[in-house]
């Protein structure tokens, strides 16, 4: 599989609607109506770097939002989880937390970033740990910072695809 994570902001509509769905085929339903609308406005891409991304802005695993790293854990993985089967995720970061994440997100440097980076198990990772990949990572970190901006002063919440 691809992959590829995106972050969608959604409407408060958009956001009752996923809330309201009972079962994975009713979220995959809800994701494929978000996904087909493409807003650009309102998503943002985060190719495979969130993998390295949540490791940095977490405890270093794939863990899902399970060990109260606080705001910086939510960017990602964190968040209540809509889809129950192994094979996709999508992580619900409520309207009224997505101003903490961006705050908690504005201070970080590439300096952090790179201390957070060089700690990450290459055992555990898909990846090649290197500079290309740092910088890789970084440069979505810095979209994924301006996304939560706007999603914050659009008092929007937010959705994190991925499938696995």
């Amino acid at each position: 599989m691809a992959c590829r994570g995106v972050l969608f902001a959604l409407t408060e509509s958009l956001d009752a609607a996923l809330v309201a769905t009972r079962d994975d085929d009713e979220v995959m339903d809800f994701v494929e109506t978000v996904e087909q609308e493409w807003d650009r406005d309102w998503l943002c891409e985060v190719d495979k770097a969130w993998d390295a991304m949540h490791r940095c802005l977490s405890n270093g695993t794939l863990e899902l939002g399970r060990h109260g790293g606080g705001p910086l854990e939510l960017t990602l993985l964190g968040g209540g989880h809509h889809h129950e089967g192994e094979d996709y995720i999508v992580a619900h970061i409520l309207a009224g937390q997505v101003p903490s994440v961006a705050s908690a997100l504005e201070p970080v440097t590439e300096a952090w970033l790179q201390e957070r980076y060089d700690t990450i198990d290459a055992d555990d990772y898909q990846g090649v740990l290197d500079d290309e990949d740092f910088q890789y990572t970084w440069q979505y970190l810095q979209e994924v910072r301006e996304f939560y901006k706007r999603a914050a002063a659009a008092g929007r919440s937010v959705i994190f695809t991925v499938d696995q």
